[in-house]
């Protein structure tokens, strides 16, 4: 097994925890980006701007915790549109962007872990009970490797996930390969300010709770652009962090106890939206 292959059997195995336990991916009681369901996943969600009546509106189970921003408002959804949401987890981000979206619209989630493919396609029986609308699906794939055709997708959404893949210029190249001419991506993800200490880099609790896998803002950036993507926006929302650490979570405590004395885990990370567009015309993403 390569680099690669062991880092996504890593995170394969701590999100298939949290998706039939309901919580835990990196010990008892312990937590992935804050994931675990009830009430301190609703707590989070509201508190990085997805409203009340979002939320009340998810079918029972879908919201994890593992947000740490809000893709779908970023992305200004159309009736009609077609979207795709890399990592979908439970399905929360697909079935708010699938109301939305209207009966005529679609929202596909993708995510590599068949037990979170399972549950998101669970909980889309009573999605469709409640709205009337059959226009969300699940695929069971790696977001390097998206099960998606080209040119598909009007917009490609992402929360909290990127920074977990072991390849992420391939993840904007497909990015940019399933988008339509003209589409637009909007992403929610962890980056760095600056390098993490070496001691940290080799936690799998860190790894799994989406910080060891970041990378610096500035690097995002060149690899959106390198996959042919423009017009690139990047708003950093520090107080994600201070609002985890804040909440008292397990696995935020465990890494700032990791941490050089003094330091917080906000002083290294940051929530980073970003907001980009495939050209009408790109000879460099076909």
């Amino acid at each position: 097994m390569n680099d690669q292959d062991a880092i996504r059997e890593k995170v394969r195995t701590g999100y298939a925890a949290i998706a039939t336990g309901g919580g835990s991916c990196c010990g008892p009681a312990q937590s992935c980006c804050g994931g675990g369901g009830g009430d301190g996943a609703a707590q989070l969600a509201r508190a990085i701007g997805y409203d009340a009546e979002e939320l009340a509106a998810l079918p029972d189970g879908a919201n994890l915790g593992l947000s740490c921003g809000n893709p779908v408002a970023l992305a200004s959804l159309k009736r009609g549109e077609t979207v795709v949401d890399l990592g979908s987890g439970g399905g929360f981000d697909v079935f708010i962007a699938g109301r939305k979206l209207g009966p005529e619209g679609r929202a596909i989630g993708v995510d590599m872990t068949p037990e979170m493919v399972a549950r998101a396609r669970r909980s889309a029986e009573p999605y469709r009970e409640r709205t009337g609308f059959d226009n969300v699906e699940f695929r069971l794939g790696e977001i390097e490797h998206l099960p998606i055709a080209d040119h598909s997708a009007d917009v490609v959404i992402s929360n909290c996930v990127i920074n977990l893949s072991p390849d992420k210029p391939q993840v904007w190249r497909e990015i940019a390969r399933v988008l339509k001419p003209g589409g637009r991506a909007a992403v929610s993800d962890l980056a760095l300010l600056k390098p993490l200490p070496t001691e940290l880099r080799g936690m799998v609790e860190a790894l799994v709770g989406c910080i060891a896998g970041a990378v610096l803002v500035e690097e995002t950036q060149r690899m959106a652009e390198a996959a042919g993507l423009r017009d690139i926006r990047l708003t950093a929302k520090p107080g994600y962090i201070d609002s985890m650490t804040n909440m008292n979570d397990p696995l935020y405590r465990k890494i700032t106890e990791s941490l050089p004395d003094g330091a917080k885990a906000s002083d290294y990370v940051v929530s980073l939206e970003i907001d980009a567009r495939k050209p009408l015309k790109c000879s460099c993403c076909g």
